[in-house]
């Protein structure tokens, strides 16, 4: 009877997993193409400007949002009607509060950066804000459900809207403010095609019966969003302040890059992270055990994809940004560098949630930020080049301050972690060595960018499957199980007619 409970359960997670991966790699591929094509239409110094209205937005947002926010919804236990219906309430009157705060501050934050056309894009980009409580509250209760494939199609419609609205204004001569209003249709579009799924409307009632609850909740989760997404932009406020619009788009764009394995396997897996931990938890698991086979599985793939993106930054940047933008290839290289030590990111906060410690996440991001915070804000003074680098620094800082918080909870020794990692080190150091042959083969002139980007991705899978041979990897395993899984439950995929 367990057995077969546990192979439902894992049939479960195959297809929550199955679902996520197609509507993050469907928007993925469609950022990609309109990236490609707004940075044959936009300046660097444009997208600096959209770079900065987003992070402004994303700061304040994230200061207020997460009080009645998804991980509220999936972490609770008994979910009632009356806490959905106040943690919408909640989330709708706060967001609503953003909203007009943005308008107020809009001119103050333009005449801060000295850049009159931050005013409108902050200004649009405020009316996301009313949208976030509809599609936010449906989202978490669809990811609580695991019906990943409804938001696999909700989400892929607003990709499209987003490219599709951001090339065309794009081509129009809207400027920066093309991927701005991109944005707001993305949201609109979202929340259309959320609402038609859904259609249980009484989860939007306003109530505040269960509002104590939600804020105390609210308070270390919106603290633990604050100064993580602060973080993760201060770089280009920074760079905005002290030096140009043009240092910031360049930042943005290595960013962008750098964070593709995020987009290809972190945002794949995070809907399902915290859902599948909160159950591991109640079914009595050892999360220690189910911790280190996690970032086992996670850095065999994390390390060799960051390092074939730094070896081959050349050619990528080439190829996808254009020629105009090869300045950002030491920035990249410095950028994947220091994100290899952030193997086990995703894993953190939700990790922290399981054990019954949101505030150990809080703590610990007050603990590794502001000195990283500080370090990024000197390196701005020198330039962008320099906020990369100091990345190599703050970033595996960051991650030892998180894997002690765990450790503490979990019993986790440093020599746990080693054990757990060696073999992920020689997958990579293998792959790289496949690499590093490829890309100097273009920079001598023997490969042009496509051919030797085409010849480094054919070689780096080649020598990544046979370090996984090599080390007997775990991961090889769980490939051919997912690879097994998925020819027999494909039949079973399609999401049921009630679930659409």
């Amino acid at each position: 009877m367990r057995e077969q409970r546990d192979g439902l359960a894992m049939n479960s997670i195959q297809r929550s997993i199955l679902f996520s991966a197609i509507d993050r790699y469907g928007s993925l591929v469609l950022f990609m193409v309109a990236t490609a094509v707004l940075s044959r239409l936009l300046s660097p110094a444009e997208f600096g400007v959209y770079a900065v209205v987003n992070a402004v937005t994303a700061v304040i947002g994230a200061s207020f949002q997460e009080f009645g926010g998804g991980n509220y919804l999936i972490q609770k236990r008994e979910l009632s009607p009356a806490n959905v219906r106040s943690a919408f309430t909640v989330a709708l009157g706060i967001s609503i509060a953003i909203a007009l705060l943005l308008f107020v501050l809009a001119r103050a934050l333009s005449d801060l950066f000295a850049e009159e056309s931050l005013k409108r894009g902050i200004e649009v980009s405020a009316l996301n804000f009313l949208l976030a409580p509809f599609s936010g509250t449906i989202s978490a209760l669809l990811r609580r459900d695991m019906q990943f494939g409804t938001l696999a199609l909700c989400n892929f419609a607003a990709s499209v809207a987003v490219a599709l609205v951001s090339i065309g204004l794009a081509i129009a001569g809207f400027s920066y403010m093309a991927p701005v209003w991109g944005a707001l249709a993305g949201s609109v579009s979202l929340t259309l095609a959320l609402l038609a799924s859904h259609r249980d409307f009484g989860a939007l009632r306003p109530s505040l019966h269960e509002c104590r609850d939600i804020v105390s909740f609210g308070l270390y989760s919106s603290g633990v969003s604050v100064i993580n997404v602060f973080y993760n932009l201060a770089p280009q406020l920074f760079l905005a302040r002290i030096m140009d619009f043009m240092s910031v788009g360049l930042y943005s764009r290595a960013i962008n890059l750098t964070q593709t394995f995020d987009k290809l396997v972190t945002q794949v897996l995070n809907p399902v992270i915290m859902p599948v931990i909160v159950a591991r938890r109640q079914a009595g698991d050892d999360l220690k055990a189910v911790y280190l086979d996690a970032i086992e599985l996670l850095s065999a793939a994390h390390w060799p994809f960051l390092i074939f993106v730094a070896i081959m930054a050349r050619p990528i940047i080439a190829i996808w940004l254009g020629e105009t933008w090869l300045e950002v290839v030491p920035l990249v290289r410095l950028l994947c560098i220091a994100n290899t030590a952030l193997f086990a990111a995703c894993l953190s906060y939700p990790m922290l949630v399981a054990v019954g410690s949101v505030r150990d996440a809080l703590v610990s991001s007050f603990i590794s930020l502001p000195p990283s915070l500080l370090v990024i804000f000197a390196a701005s003074f020198f330039g962008v080049q320099a906020v990369a680098a100091s990345a190599v620094l703050t970033l595996p800082f960051q991650a030892a301050v998180a894997i002690y918080f765990i450790g503490r909870h979990l019993g986790l020794k440093p020599t746990d972690i080693t054990r757990t990692l060696m073999k992920s080190g020689i997958v990579t150091v293998v792959t790289a060595f496949g690499t590093s042959g490829c890309a100097a083969l273009t920079e001598a002139g023997m490969l042009t960018s496509l051919g030797g980007l085409a010849s480094g991705l054919g070689v780096a899978a080649l020598c990544w499957w046979l370090g996984l041979l090599m080390t007997g990897h775990p991961l090889l395993h769980h490939l051919h199980i997912a690879a097994a899984g998925l020819a027999r439950v494909a039949p079973k995929l399609r999401p049921s007619r009630s679930a659409l």
